[in-house]
């Protein structure tokens, strides 16, 4: 008979494309169909609906130099209404408490939660329970990643999003390289756009060549 196992798990729960799935939750005709959301000044695109981002419009890019893409495709496009999305955030978060109290909010639309008292066995079919309680009660879609660390659960995530189920968890693989060296450097959380310059030019373009790369100190600090 084997023991039930309790290990470190954190899950980081990401709103996909928060501030569209607002839009489209109180404009259910949007569903299915090419959204942007600009920035306060409507200089720049901040949100995509799946089927933006199939036409190549990039997050962060200029509305003007997207402006012809968005015309000819008749992409609905949004104003921030961020009262609107801090509210929504709100109800997320309350929801999340349910499965653990102390949460850490990283951002309006990304959340860690610490789900160690479920057993190892359980945690995907935890984490599928936590997106369909979130998106029946908020009405928000969501994408969890599960890991023993915060970076290895954004990893997770990152794979989450492409998936069906959206959960990933990473709990229980002994040799998670194979899964590292899939994930571009600058999917790692904390590489922001100058590091991965860097990286690029010492020749490093995954996670797991980061990996090998750190001195044990950083990964320490890292979270490998």
């Amino acid at each position: 008979m084997s023991s039930i196992r309790y290990t470190k798990k954190i899950a980081l729960v990401d709103c996909n494309s928060f501030y569209v799935s607002c839009e489209t939750l109180f404009n259910p005709k949007l569903r299915n169909k090419p959204v942007v959301v600009l920035s306060n000044n409507d200089g720049c695109i901040v949100s995509r609906s799946n089927e933006a981002k199939l036409l190549g419009i990039k997050m962060g890019e200029p509305y003007f130099k997207a402006k012809d893409i968005i015309i000819k495709n008749n992409v609905q496009v949004f104003s921030s209404n961020y009262s609107l999305y801090g509210d929504i955030s709100r109800r997320v978060m309350r929801t999340l408490k349910r499965f653990n109290s102390d949460i850490e909010v990283y951002s309006i639309d990304e959340a860690f939660l610490d789900l160690s008292n479920f057993s190892d066995d359980e945690i995907e079919d935890v984490g599928k329970e936590i997106r369909s309680i979130v998106l029946q009660w908020t009405g928000i879609p969501t994408s969890i990643g599960i890991a023993k660390t915060k970076t290895l659960s954004k990893v997770a995530n990152h794979i989450a999003k492409k998936k069906e189920t959206g959960v990933t968890s990473l709990i229980g693989i002994e040799n998670i390289d194979p899964i590292l060296e899939k994930v571009e450097i600058n999917d790692v959380w904390g590489v922001g756009r100058q590091l991965t310059k860097f990286y690029h030019q010492n020749g490093i373009y995954n996670a797991k060549q980061l990996k090998i790369f750190l001195i044990p100190g950083l990964k320490k600090v890292l979270m490998f």
